[in-house]
């Protein structure tokens, strides 16, 4: 399968829509990559192999002998005229050919009995998720009885999140959620999905996210101006606290100091932890009384009583209220007029909380863990705030014209992407010519394509200048490329407000500090749902 992709249909990378193209010419592979095998086809067969050396090849068919010519005489009109020519006999035509039947996956390598794969994955989930790309379009992965279908070609995944995104459901990694997320946009699908999304689409309208920025910008200016010159910060930590008190105070009129938002700040580091966990292990795990599992269940239980209580508390009077709560209480289906039930407001509450947090809180600190390893970027950076925003607080006018700020953030967030997402046919399909029964289980990983060398040339480097797009001789990468938000119909509903959040704490510190690496300290990933920094220990500096 060539590097094509069927074209657009309503997804996008943050930011304004692009033309350009990072695939390669189709028929092309990348460099150093021998062409991907195809599927295995039914049966398992493999081609016929070349007659080993010194052994003679079988004989070739003799080709079928020449007609002879027609007897002296025969067929000749009379009176010497040319004989017309014999009628031909009536032709049976051929039947169309039938379609091959789809084939199998290739098996990725390195499969144990009973374990299969998890052993792998479990060591080394990136480079395992990376390897697969030269096995095949389409590839098998055994996790120890969940097999998996994993996707390594955009226009494939694209069919799956766009194309052909009514043909699936949304897969076992986001069933292990719904415990905590309830039936909240994140874990639902078909009518039910489709109208909760209209019901909070209201919400993030661009009118709203600029009300929100308010609220980010102060809380961004506060967090910078408690640093002292010299002072060692975690940065994952403060960059966590930011983010979590950005999405609290959109939740809740911008009232972070409230119980609701301290029991977020409490929860939230054991709830995120119970969840990696869950979501790669057997369904039985989450029921064994061990320290990780009571933690994570007493936990959820606090913030889901919690929120309860604030949604219980909203009378006529706050219905008014320029926060999540109200819209939320107050938004009704345009199609059908029907409105959400309290609990349905705390599922999504908590859904809104946790993936408004986790993607921004990550990328922030990997933003500044690169801006530290890229001088030359940060001195850009710098320069770009300056001119913007100057020596006062930064605003929400201020991030359209944060261009280059906005080109690190969206490298950040491609060398830093969600690791791996489900997806689950509802009946059986075909992809990359390999046949997938309804209810099997599909994989993609964004972190795998976004590195992808076919589409990113030299894929591991930090180069801010491949989302420049005014360089006619490189070509801004493919929509169906970049797909840190998703695309099609599940699309991230915040993927405006996390811009606009990023984009504020950067300038906000950008504008007063330099942050520089611990001496002697080594920033390890550590594989997550986005994967994250271990410990990101950062000096304070003043900008000279």
């Amino acid at each position: 399968m060539t590097r094509t992709s069927p074209g657009h249909a309503g997804d996008h990378a943050p930011g304004d829509p692009r033309d350009g193209t990072g695939a390669t010419p189709p028929g092309a592979t990348g460099p150093g990559r021998a062409p991907r095998p195809g599927p295995v086809p039914p049966g398992g067969s493999a081609p016929p192999e070349a007659a080993p050396p010194g052994r003679a090849a079988p004989p070739e068919a003799a080709p079928p002998e020449a007609a002879p010519p027609p007897e002296a005489g025969r067929g000749r009109a009379p009176s010497g005229e040319a004989a017309p020519p014999p009628e031909a006999p009536p032709v049976t035509p051929a039947p169309p050919p039938r379609p091959a039947p789809p084939g199998r996956a290739p098996m990725a390598p390195g499969r144990l009995p009973v374990l299969g794969h998890a052993l792998r994955l479990s060591r080394g989930p990136i480079a395992f998720l990376e390897s697969l790309r030269d096995v095949g379009p389409v590839v098998r992965v055994d996790l120890g009885g969940w097999p998996l279908h994993v996707l390594t070609e955009p226009a494939l995944i694209h069919t799956v999140l766009v194309g052909e995104a009514h043909a699936y459901g949304r897969g076992r990694i986001f069933e292990k959620l719904r415990p905590l997320f309830g039936n909240g946009i994140a874990t639902t699908d078909g009518a039910f999905h489709r109208k909760q999304r209209r019901l909070m689409q209201p919400a993030f309208q661009r009118t709203r996210v600029s009300r929100y920025a308010e609220l980010m910008c102060r809380e961004a200016d506060a967090m910078a101006a408690g640093w002292t010159a010299g002072q060692e910060v975690r940065v994952d930590r403060e960059m966590r606290r930011f983010a979590l008190s950005a999405v609290a105070g959109m939740i809740f009129s911008g009232d972070v100091d409230q119980p609701a938002v301290r029991e977020v700040h409490r929860s939230f580091p054991i709830i995120l932890e119970g969840m990696l966990v869950r979501t790669v292990m057997p369904k039985a795990f989450d029921r064994l009384p061990i320290p990780l599992n009571r933690r994570f269940d007493a936990a959820a239980a606090r913030l889901r009583a919690i929120i309860d209580e604030v949604v219980a508390a909203y009378g006529p009077e706050d219905r008014g209220r320029d926060d999540l709560i109200s819209l939320l209480l107050a938004s009704t289906d345009p199609e059908t007029g029907e409105t959400m039930s309290a609990e349905q407001v705390r599922d999504e509450l908590i859904t809104i909380l946790f993936g408004g947090t986790e993607t921004a809180s990550t990328t922030l600190a990997w933003i500044f863990h690169e801006l530290a390893r890229h001088p030359e970027v940060e001195e850009r950076v710098h320069a770009e705030v300056d001119a913007v925003v100057g020596d006062r607080p930064v605003t929400p006018a201020d991030l359209p014209a944060l261009t280059y700020t906005k080109r690190v953030f969206e490298e950040s967030l491609r060398l830093h992407s969600p690791l791996l997402f489900t997806r689950r046919p509802l009946t059986p399909v075909t992809l990359g010519g390999v046949g997938i029964p309804a209810g099997a289980e599909i994989a993609y990983s964004p972190y795998a394509l976004h590195r992808d060398p076919e589409l990113f040339p030299d894929p591991t480097a930090f180069d801010t200048e491949r989302w420049d797009g005014t360089d006619p001789h490189r070509a801004v990468p493919r929509l169906e490329s970049f797909i840190p938000f998703g695309a099609g119909q599940h699309k991230c509903i915040g993927d405006a407000f996390a811009v606009a959040e990023i984009l504020t704490a950067v300038a906000s510190v950008a504008r007063r500090w330099r942050l520089t690496p611990v001496p002697g300290h080594t920033v390890k990933e550590v594989p997550a749902g986005i994967p994250l920094p271990d410990a990101l220990p950062m000096v304070v500096t003043a900008r000279s």
